[in-house]
């Protein structure tokens, strides 16, 4: 069965490819086993993330209209927060992207942070791979917008493109310690508002000591997604980096957090979190967090 489903998803069957998103996700038994017939490739998975309000599903909007005109076909994956009653994506964002759902060059689909704190899907890296098998040239996933603890995707995306808006002067040093420092292009979005071009003189400020010690040079790009501008430099921009970046030195490393990451879930199954909750209120005011924890 999961031979004829990578069969069909090699061949561009959405279909295949949607229902195996859900097996995958639902941790239907024997799914390990069409992970495990996954054939290795390189398709570039581009990250899309930035605080709250900074334009970031409009943006991806526009990225893959850029895409496809230039004749690509284009996986997105779309992050959204969990409904606090059963855990599935709240969908109000995705539905400026309702334009591209019959695109034969797009599939789109969307997944649930079930709780996840880095802004991700507890899935999402064998999501990712189980996208790389269909027949697409890029793969864009967009993060919730919580913040810092986005930075998860630093592990996962190949290119990582962190979006802000020309408001966010005064949180650029809360913000450097972590999202700003994974960023291998930023997107200084909604650039026609007041101030933008001095913000943006401010980030390269900010961004030159980072540029001098790593002989590294970051792209700032100015964007008005809602009217596509420079929308087509933010592509040129991405494509320039996977041509001369140090992908492959990249991999490595990417590799390896993802496969810390899956030991760790691997190991961690078996733990009910509503069962433990019932052990530790049965221990009462002498509850001991590390002597409990050494049984585990």
């Amino acid at each position: 069965m999961w031979q004829q489903y990578l069969h069909q998803i090699q061949k561009g069957d959405v279909k295949a490819l949607a229902r195996c998103i859900s097996l995958v996700e639902n941790e239907v038994p024997g799914y390990e086993l069409l992970l495990q017939s996954l054939p290795s490739n390189s398709i570039p998975v581009i990250g899309i993330t930035g605080p709250p309000g900074a334009g970031k599903s409009t943006l991806t909007d526009s990225l893959i209209d850029a895409i496809t005109q230039e004749g690509k076909k284009v996986g997105v994956l779309c992050i959204d927060p969990s409904s606090p009653f059963n855990l599935g994506a709240l969908l109000g964002d995705r539905i400026r992207m309702s334009d591209w759902y019959n695109n034969p060059n797009v599939f789109i689909r969307s997944l649930a942070t079930r709780g996840s704190l880095g802004g991700l899907h507890p899935k999402i890296i064998e999501i990712t791979d189980l996208m790389k098998a269909a027949p697409v040239d890029y793969i864009i996933i967009e993060t919730v917008g919580i913040g810092q603890s986005e930075i998860d995707i630093v592990g996962l995306a190949d290119i990582t493109v962190v979006v802000v808006v020309p408001e966010a002067g005064d949180e650029i040093q809360t913000m450097k310690a972590g999202l700003m420092e994974i960023a291998d292009i930023f997107v200084v979005n909604k650039a026609d508002r007041p101030d933008a071009d001095l913000f943006v003189s401010n980030l390269s400020l900010m961004l030159a000591p980072a540029f001098h010690s790593k002989d590294i040079t970051i792209p700032i790009i100015k964007t008005v997604a809602t009217t596509k501008q420079g929308v087509k430099d933010l592509y040129n921009a991405i494509v320039n980096q996977i041509a001369h970046s140090t992908l492959n030195e990249k991999r490595s490393w990417l590799l390896t957090e993802k496969a810390f990451y899956l030991i760790s879930q691997n190991r961690m199954k078996g733990i009910d979190k509503n069962q433990l909750k019932k052990e530790i209120a049965k221990e009462g005011s002498k509850f001991n967090l590390y002597e409990f924890i050494k049984g585990y």
